[in-house]
């Protein structure tokens, strides 16, 4: 399949998102692993209408698929969301889809792919994120990638049974062109 490059890495690329990519989309809201993040898992994800988040983004919102390039095989989406540009700020989000792309670090390059655009093309001088502190493979990840822990609520999420706290890691424009 053919994708609209707009950002170029070395394994990955980044691009629009493609209506005809409904079935993956589907597949992994409804995988646990993927969906749980987003809070998404108590869903039932069924059609393009479910997605909506994803294939009609407002306005403050960018998302793009994450395409392997040797191959154009779409593997996730990573988006930059809550932009808030007086301010010059914005969250980071992001999934690899199939289990057998994860732990590659084409996640790592996804996220430098948008860090650059978001610091050098969209003028930003913080980008945060949020992860549940038992995401141990994506604290690992974002720290690899120069965010710092600012913070957490304390046994925010409910799963399995168990509290888990919610941290928070941002990336100054300055920490990630230096």
């Amino acid at each position: 399949m053919s994708y609209y490059k707009k950002m170029m890495g070395k394994n990955i690329y980044l691009a629009p998102i493609a209506p005809r990519e409904t079935d993956s989309f589907i597949k992994w809201m409804n995988d646990r692993a993927v969906a749980e993040p987003f809070g998404e898992y108590g869903n039932t994800i069924s059609s393009k209408d479910d997605l909506k988040w994803i294939y009609e983004p407002p306005a403050h919102m960018q998302r793009y698929a994450i395409v392997l390039t040797e191959d154009d095989e779409l593997i996730g989406s990573i988006s930059i969301h809550n932009i808030d540009h007086l301010n010059r700020n914005a969250f980071l989000g992001i999934f690899i889809g199939d289990e057998k792309h994860r732990g590659r670090g084409y996640g790592r390059e996804a996220i430098g792919l948008v860090l650059e655009y978001g610091f050098k093309t969209l003028n930003l001088h913080n980008i945060m994120l949020s992860v549940h502190a038992d995401n141990h493979a994506g604290i690992a990840c974002y720290k690899k990638a120069g965010f710092r822990e600012d913070g957490r609520l304390r046994e925010w999420v409910y799963k399995d049974g168990r509290y888990v706290d919610k941290l928070y890691m941002s990336i100054m424009e300055h920490e990630f062109l230096n």
